[in-house]
């Protein structure tokens, strides 16, 4: 697999040297990978979208007086007003207040699970594609076993668990089962990447199996494990959301979006400002993480696009450099371009 070549154009000093032709500089694939990124106005305004979220949860509560445990006993199921900007519920709670703690408590469990799960696929999978034999075996009907468990079903009935107690139980829950899909790529990468130069050359020098994986299987396969853990942000959002509006998932007196939507449901058309905030906030986030989840896996698939270039044309300097590095690909310099798609 080619690893794809993009070239910017140096601009010389005028002087003796002006009436050169520009020299074709080769960017980084951080460089590239950002280029691509950016290219992509769905990605860019999902990323927007997101960090306006990040910023609507964290800060926006000081913008209000109101706590999402305060009560105002002067105003029962009010609309949204100069002091409550999103009208209060039925008990006298802030809806703005609440709806942005739900916000927070989702978007923190979400990232949380994701990174976990991602992180126990990355290293189950290279563990059982590394080593393969029995190892691969036990490893594999694990991953088996747990994909066809009911696990929506199986966390409703766990949600005793962590009921009076931190919802850090709940996340290690969510993340226990969202990584089985993606340990199985990853072990179909660490297949193929063992077989890899870098890795026999690491072996013959005795580097340990475990230093082996950590240093040169799964930085081969950033790529596909930064784009998963991106996409699981927004599964496990869902799924946080789905289980807390059942009531399997954060408990009173704390709340999350599904909460503060469950409470508002039965009130969605006779007092929409229960319902509506929470709503749109979820679809919002969710179709953000998706827009720039896409954008990553776009930016970062070495086959997507075409090489954008400035300057020279065939056999010139830059496609002497694009060959290259193309023929770089085989190698270890290039490992984590190998990886990519």
């Amino acid at each position: 697999m080619a690893a794809e070549a993009e070239f910017a154009v140096a601009e010389g000093d005028a002087g003796p040297s002006a009436g050169r032709a520009p020299e074709p500089v080769a960017l980084g694939r951080g460089r590239i990978v950002v280029r691509r990124f950016l290219r992509r106005r769905s990605a860019v305004a999902g990323l927007v979208v997101l960090v306006l979220m990040f910023l609507l949860a964290f800060l926006g509560p000081y913008l209000d007086s109101w706590g999402y445990k305060d009560k105002d006993y002067d105003a029962f199921l009010t609309g949204p007003s100069a002091s409550h900007w999103f009208g209060t519920t039925q008990i006298g709670s802030d809806v703005y207040a609440q709806t942005l703690r739900g916000l927070q408590k989702s978007l923190v469990i979400g990232l949380l699970a994701a990174v976990l799960s991602t992180g126990m696929a990355a290293v189950v999978g290279a563990t059982a594609g590394y080593f393969g034999g029995w190892t691969d075996r036990v490893l594999m009907w694990c991953v088996d076993l747990l994909l066809v468990l009911p696990s929506f079903l199986i966390l409703a009935i766990a949600s005793p668990l962590f009921h009076g107690r931190t919802w850090l139980v709940f996340v290690i829950l969510l993340a226990a089962f969202n990584w089985m899909v993606t340990a199985r790529m990853v072990r179909g990468l660490a297949r193929s990447l063992r077989e890899r130069e870098f890795v026999t050359a690491a072996e013959v020098m005795g580097v340990h199996p475990l230093r082996i994986i950590s240093r040169h299987l799964l930085p081969n396969m950033a790529s596909l494990l930064i784009i998963d853990a991106t996409l699981n942000v927004g599964g496990t959002i869902i799924a946080e959301t789905s289980l807390s509006y059942f009531g399997f998932g954060v408990q009173p007196p704390d709340v999350s979006l599904g909460t503060v939507i469950a409470d508002g449901t039965d009130s969605a058309l006779t007092f929409p400002w229960l319902f509506y905030p929470a709503g749109v906030l979820l679809i919002l986030t969710v179709m953000a993480v998706a827009f720039v989840g896409d954008g990553l896996r776009d930016a970062m698939d070495d086959a997507a696009g075409t090489a954008s270039a400035s300057g020279p044309s065939k056999g010139s300097k830059a496609s002497k450099a694009s060959n290259a590095a193309a023929a770089s690909d085989g190698s270890g310099a290039s490992s984590v371009s190998g990886a990519g798609a």
